[in-house]
């Protein structure tokens, strides 16, 4: 038992080696995991934003496109999609951002959080009511300035939580981009910490990468859990100031 312990200890938690990993996960690993994460959002927002909208078009084929788009980006497994985008538009002459991996990276990770993202968007917006929207139209406002002035801005203020959800999800997915093969000097937390792993036969490097997307997403985790409570509680507040 006690020899069993002193194993898991050394496989797991050898302080010789986290410390010797810790500087490179922190100095290269951790900025490249956010600016990963940040450059991913953006595009999955702003792709995901077009997509809501257009699920709600009037025309059906449009709605019908951006659906299978949605269900498509959703239905397969993240790794897939990743590896589909960051190596296989290169190798099929798509060269979008030239040799730039990192961009790859990202513009996969971004697909992938667009489609989660407008299904987000498209239920914020479906949820502002309907009667205002009517109104609006009533005063002679058109389908496009009801949409950018009212709906738009109180649509995205209501999903403004679930999307800071989304982009813990954004952070924890960059670990998947090791296969794309990253530069030293673009590799995030896992990639860093994989290959210490393999070189020194020793897990002790993924338990520092962990401690560190710990130290990312659970604090945003409970920030978070209490907007998203707080929000509730104004709504209630609004709602009974109504009766």
């Amino acid at each position: 038992m006690f020899d069993g312990l002193i194993k898991l200890q050394q496989t797991f938690f050898d302080p010789h080696l986290i410390a010797q990993v810790l500087p490179e996960l922190v100095m290269t690993g951790l900025p490249n995991t956010i600016l990963l994460a940040i450059l991913a959002s953006l595009i999955g927002l702003a792709l995901g934003l077009l997509v809501a909208i257009c699920l709600s078009a009037r025309f059906v084929w449009l709605r019908r496109l951006c659906r299978a788009y949605v269900d498509v980006l959703r239905g397969l497994p993240h790794i897939l999609t990743i590896y589909i985008v960051g190596q296989g538009l290169p190798l099929a002459g798509f060269a979008l951002f030239g040799n730039s991996t990192y961009s790859y990276a990202a513009f996969a990770i971004g697909l992938i959080e667009s489609a989660y993202m407008a299904e987000i968007i498209r239920a914020g917006l479906q949820s502002v009511d309907k009667g205002q929207i009517q109104a609006a139209r009533s005063l002679g406002m058109s389908s496009a300035r009801t949409l950018r002035y009212i709906v738009l801005p109180q649509g995205i203020r209501r999903v403004l939580p679930p999307l800071t959800g989304q982009f813990i999800l954004v952070i924890k997915g960059t670990a998947l981009v090791f296969l794309l093969g990253l530069t030293s000097g673009q590799r995030e937390l896992f990639s860093i910490a994989q290959d210490a792993a393999i070189n020194n036969a020793n897990l002790s490097p993924l338990t520092a990468a962990g401690l560190l997307y710990l130290l990312l997403t659970v604090p945003m985790t409970h920030a978070v859990n209490a907007w998203e409570r707080r929000m509730g509680l104004s709504s209630s507040r609004s709602a009974g100031s109504d009766d």
